[in-house]
């Protein structure tokens, strides 16, 4: 491997050792298995990757003042002091505020109303004084409002420390609990705790423990354990917070079970047992059980019942039809009304409805193309409903609906500093042909002053898996991208849910190229309407949106000026035929299961590691998390490394791996704005408005 940076700069190269790998009767050979290394310690591997990281940052020096301008200007539009707006729970005032020049949040509460003295319950920043990465995942507060429990994890591999403070004296208790997942559930005596071990190896969570506040771990009982590995475990407490549930699910099935909050000792019961093709979710309020259920209902319906008659499906009564053309997507009951949160052509909406059926109607919206959402509501007594509302161009809101009156509040909007004015700024939605014949739902967002003509660059943004819907949100960093003329688009691929649960399911299993070739579909459609100059079109996504952008450079590289690629999740088969790693069993239901013979033929026909060929692709920018829990970093490693021995272009291929964090890349709301500065000077550069970045050496030179 050699590490020389002079001008026309070498790219490191990874060392070939053949490693072959049969399945099926037909071998492959990787020849940079060997940078996987589960420990994160084998030196050879970890000079390469900084040999990477060295090799990244020399080739952006000329554009490093441009990174460092960026960064000051996304994060001068972040106020320094700000507050969530109040949730109310018993007689207190909840909510999180930040500092001048804090990263982490301060969690805090009042009693009785805003204007009462404070009372400080968790300092984040504290927690995080000596970590390089810190994340609270949940908090949740003992019934008696005493005891407060988080979820903490300090390296980004997503495995929690559990941990409980006393907020009437301050102070940590001596409990903690190692190797969970981030939810916990509490029993109703504010002294029993119930959570989820990972599998120390996969990642998995799989195991309930029951929890007495004052023992140690080592002598939590065991409640649940899921044995199918292709199912993940959850815990939570109903709105009524009467019931205990833990629920188990995979992509296609779903078994809750149930347990008196008043009975911390008591056995969890199946409340309806699981079921190929099954999915449900159980909520309880007011003697009555919801069940959202896509029992003979692709997009779900909504039907209630008793702990009398849930193991009888059949007697369980329907609330909700289901819709042909919308998704049933969640539920809010409270005593008066039922919220329901449905998708419907690509968009979402809260629908009011009273339970004495005089009231049906739907919250009002202010833009095209917009994200609407249930929060946190946890008084069913309340006739005020919170949700949350944001857009292209508006920023993240909190609004209370009066749902007698339907007058609607605005609590909280994030401000944005620095004169930003919505009216500035146009959204839109668009829609593309696939290959198919499917439309493709796109949002869209520039300046005002940018010209549909042709000429502007273009950003496009996609993930397109898991059912994941990705809404037209808000971001004031890329108002960095907008104000220098670029075009921004999400294409709203299938794989996502989007459009309903068919959409989902025409974008997995053994019909995943669609997600890909609606996404080229696109791309092209935004040069040839004239949002895009199609010789400045650039790709981003991650993870599996990572895994799109790297079948889209094998696939039609020449349509990209850039291309950049998240922790993406590059290395399919090998990965999907190794179930030690982490997540793996769990998405053989969404990518399919390479030990079957047509699984496996077909994820091998996009696998973007295994696809690799002689061809000049577009410059690229690649990340990884070496304490990446969901995508192992050695898979854009490995990736990189082969695109440096087969490519035959000279553009950058830049590979950037965090070394102290995991999937999520920097924690910390300013800091890990770093990473976004480095992608849009990168982006930038490529688009002719920063520096250009050092030559690469041509490949016939070294």
């Amino acid at each position: 491997m050699h590490h020389s940076l002079s001008p026309g700069l070498n790219p490191p190269r990874a060392d070939r050792r053949d490693h072959v790998l049969q399945a099926h009767g037909q071998k492959r050979t990787d020849p940079y298995h060997w940078l996987r290394d589960d420990s994160r310690t084998d030196p050879k591997v970890l000079a390469y990757l900084h040999a990477e990281n060295t090799y990244t940052q020399a080739c952006m020096a000329p554009i490093a003042p441009t990174r460092e301008a960026l960064y000051s200007e996304i994060t001068a539009r972040i106020s320094p002091v700000d507050q969530s707006a109040p949730l109310e729970i018993d007689g207190y005032c909840y909510y999180s505020r930040y500092a001048a020049g804090q990263e982490y949040p301060v969690y805090a509460r009042r009693r009785g109303s805003m204007t009462a003295p404070e009372s400080l319950l968790l300092d984040v920043n504290e927690l995080a004084r000596d970590a390089d990465y810190c994340d609270v995942a949940h908090t949740s507060m003992s019934r008696d409002q005493r005891i407060l429990a988080i979820a903490h994890d300090n390296n980004g591999r997503r495995l929690f420390s559990l941990r409980f403070r006393d907020v009437s004296t301050n102070t940590w208790l001596a409990d903690e609990i190692h190797g969970a997942s981030a939810a916990l559930a509490w029993a109703g005596d504010n002294r029993t705790v119930y959570y989820v071990r990972k599998h120390p190896d996969t990642l998995l969570p799989y195991q309930v423990y029951r929890h007495r506040l004052g023992t140690t771990q080592t002598v939590d009982v065991l409640v649940f354990e899921e044995l199918d590995p292709s199912f993940h475990t959850h815990v939570y407490r109903s709105p009524s917070r009467e019931f205990l549930f833990i629920a188990s699910h995979s992509t296609n099935a779903s078994e809750i079970r149930w347990l008196r909050a008043d009975d911390p000792e008591g056995e969890f019961q199946v409340f309806y047992p699981r079921q190929l093709q099954h999915e449900y979710s159980v909520t309880h309020l007011g003697g009555r059980f919801f069940v959202r259920s896509n029992w003979d209902a692709e997009n779900f319906r909504l039907l209630e019942t008793t702990l009398a008659e849930s193991l009888q499906r059949s007697k369980w009564r329907e609330i909700i039809p289901h819709r042909d053309d919308v998704l049933l997507v969640d539920i809010a009951p409270f005593e008066e009304f039922l919220v329901l949160e449905e998708r419907c052509n690509g968009l979402n909406a809260l629908r009011v409805k009273s339970w004495d059926t005089t009231r049906d109607w739907k919250v009002e919206t202010d833009d095209t193309v917009y994200d609407i959402a249930l929060l946190e509501n946890p008084n069913p007594a309340s006739h005020q409903l919170r949700y949350h509302y944001e857009s292209l161009t508006t920023p993240a809101t909190t609004y209370q609906l009066d749902m007698r009156t339907g007058r609607r509040s605005l609590l909280k909007r994030t401000p944005i500093l620095g004169g930003y004015d919505p009216a500035d700024y146009r959204s839109e939605r668009i829609w593309v042909r696939s290959e198919d014949g499917a439309d493709i739902p796109c949002s869209i967002a520039r300046h005002k002053d940018t010209s549909i003509d042709g000429t502007a660059p273009a950003y496009v943004y996609a993930y397109g898996s898991y059912g994941y819907s990705i809404d037209a949100t808000f971001s004031s960093a890329r108002i960095s991208l907008l104000q220098r003329g670029f075009v921004f688009a999400i294409a709203h691929v299938r794989g996502g849910q989007e459009m309903g649960r068919s959409w989902y399911e025409a974008g997995r299993g053994l019909r995943k190229w669609n997600t890909y070739l609606d996404f080229i579909a696109v791309s092209e459609a935004l040069g040839k309407r004239g949002y895009a100059d199609p010789e400045r079109i650039f790709a981003v996504g991650g993870s599996a949106g990572g895994k799109l952008m790297a079948v889209v450079a094998n696939e039609r590289p020449d349509l990209y000026k850039g291309i950049v690629a998240h922790v993406p999740f590059v290395d399919v088969v090998t990965t999907m035929l190794d179930d030690s790693i982490p997540l793996t069993t769990g998405e053989y239901d969404e990518w399919g299961n390479p030990n079957r013979l047509r699984d496996y033929a077909y994820m091998l026909s996009y696998s973007p590691y295994d696809q690799v060929r002689a061809q000049d692709y577009p410059h690229m920018l690649v990340t990884a998390g070496l304490h990446d829990s969901q995508v192992q970093y050695w898979e854009p490693a490995k990736w990189v490394a082969r695109l440096r021995e087969l490519r035959t272009d000279v553009h950058h291929l830049l590979l950037h791996t965090n070394m102290d964090s995991g999937h999520s890349g920097e924690s910390g709301r300013f800091r890990r704005h770093r990473e976004t500065a480095m992608e849009y000077a990168f982006i930038l550069s490529l688009a002719g408005l920063a520096p250009e970045m050092l030559p690469v050496q041509d490949p016939g030179e070294s």
